[in-house]
């Protein structure tokens, strides 16, 4: 392998070779290091100035490599990483979930709150019951979901247990920033949860739709989604389910407006980029499930060993009794073989031969 050439020995009359030569490495180093950051976003950073910024700018950030803490089975697993990038992107002062089941999705949303600092305050609602659409579930759903929040996220999160037309008395018109929309997929349903919720948006309202890429019988927000996309700016993920990113409000957020805008030159690109991370984040997830099984599996070994060392231990007595057994059948068959040709035997064959007559002629 050649030797690089800040590696050479160099003799005294080339010190001036080698200073040039070094300071050739460094500038080489010092490109590349600001070549590895062209699509990072300075942290905290909620605007984009358009004389610097770069094209990946208005839809990467550091937040767009997160792994969530909370790792459950959810059709939401592949969009954690856009969901870490929105929160960080619009600065939410407040986040409405209408539909939250096992908590993924808006524990996503209070991790990224968290991670930031940011003073937003969270509100998910569900009856936590399920429905026909989802499956119904038992109680203890909700006992995880109020167990996760009250240990790492009660300081600025509200769980509201109920329909969610039961709760619109208790935000505020004009509070919401983000209204995350999974409730019941029916056509007249996410209109209705859409519909009665809108007056709650702020002027920088951000609904998202889960779901839009679903269009088996009885699932109808793909077709809600088509009538509302072309009303207001809007982006439109395919993969994990599809999901739709709207903003509603009159005032989009600086980031998210540029995010639009990339949408439309860059849409495949930036699908790519998350479909990429989201999956990431499932096989995350898979190895989490199967390291949570090995202590399981190595009990369920254990256990068979004990148990085929039990069954060998039970087969060697067996074995043993069948030789005793054994043993002494033909102890007996030697001690008959050795009568038979002892000369007591042999002298006494007369009287038994007599005696056999005898009973013979009584018979």
């Amino acid at each position: 392998m050649p030797v690089p050439s800040a590696l050479y020995v160099f003799p005294r009359s080339k010190r001036g070779e080698m200073v040039a030569c070094l300071r050739e490495v460094v500038a080489f180093r010092a490109a590349a290091q600001e070549a590895s950051h062209v699509n990072e976003v300075p942290p905290g950073s909620d605007f984009l100035d358009e004389g610097t910024v770069r094209p990946s700018d208005s839809w990467i950030s550091d937040t767009s490599y997160w792994v969530p803490r909370h790792l459950v089975e959810s059709a939401w697993l592949e969009h954690a990483p856009f969901a870490f990038w929105l929160v960080d992107a619009i600065r939410p002062a407040a986040i409405a979930e209408l539909g939250t089941h096992n908590g993924f999705s808006y524990f996503v949303f209070c991790e990224t709150i968290v991670r930031l600092g940011l003073p937003t305050r969270t509100f998910a609602l569900d009856s936590w019951q399920g429905d026909d659409q989802a499956g119904f579930y038992g109680a203890d759903v909700y006992e995880n979901v109020s167990t996760i929040n009250k240990t790492d996220y009660s300081a600025f999160s509200t769980l509201l247990r109920g329909y969610f037309d039961d709760s619109l008395d208790s935000i505020p018109d004009g509070s919401i920033d983000l209204l995350h929309i999974d409730g019941r997929h029916g056509y007249d349903d996410v209109r209705h949860d859409f519909e009665a919720w809108r007056p709650k948006l702020s002027d920088r309202g951000v609904v998202i739709f889960h779901d839009i890429a679903e269009h088996q019988e009885g699932f109808g927000v793909w077709q809600f989604w088509e009538e509302l996309a072309v009303q207001f700016p809007s982006f439109a993920f395919d993969h994990g389910h599809g999901l739709g990113v709207l903003a509603v409000g009159s005032r989009v957020p600086p980031r998210l407006r540029a995010f639009f805008d990339a949408g439309v030159e860059n849409a495949d690109q930036i699908k790519e980029f998350y479909l990429g991370r989201g999956r990431a984040v499932a096989k995350e997830y898979r190895v989490s499930v199967q390291a949570a099984e090995v202590p399981a599996l190595q009990a369920e070994v254990s256990a068979l060993r004990s148990e085929l060392q039990n069954a060998g231990l039970r087969v060697e007595e067996k074995e043993r009794e069948i030789a005793l057994h054994e043993s002494e059948r033909l102890g007996l068959v030697d001690q008959v073989n050795s009568l038979h040709h002892s000369t007591s035997w042999r002298l006494t064959r007369p009287l038994r031969l007599a005696s056999d007559l005898v009973h013979r002629r009584r018979d």
